[in-house]
């Protein structure tokens, strides 16, 4: 099954303690517009440091947050165990 990340807000701020992917719109130093850059940081700082790493003296067009959906098809530990006992 595949999931898609949803789009919560985009001023790119929340709690650092959850699974957070920004994802940018960018222009480079020679032009180029990349689309649908998706970065995992702890906070938007963070993802703006690594994505400047990538494409030193880009643009940054555009910034979304994304969290990731849990899957639903993961069993945990507690499920298991709730199988084997029954």
């Amino acid at each position: 099954m595949l999931y898609l990340p949803q789009v919560l807000e985009t001023g790119c701020s929340m709690h650092p303690s959850s699974l957070l992917k920004y994802g940018f719109r960018i222009r480079t130093r020679h032009g180029l517009v990349v689309e649908q850059l998706t970065i995992q940081a702890r906070d938007e700082a963070d993802a703006e440091r690594k994505l400047r790493q990538m494409y030193t003296h880009c643009e940054i067009l555009s910034c979304a947050l994304f969290r990731t959906m849990p899957n639903p098809d993961t069993i945990s530990f507690e499920d298991v165990v709730s199988l084997l006992s029954k």
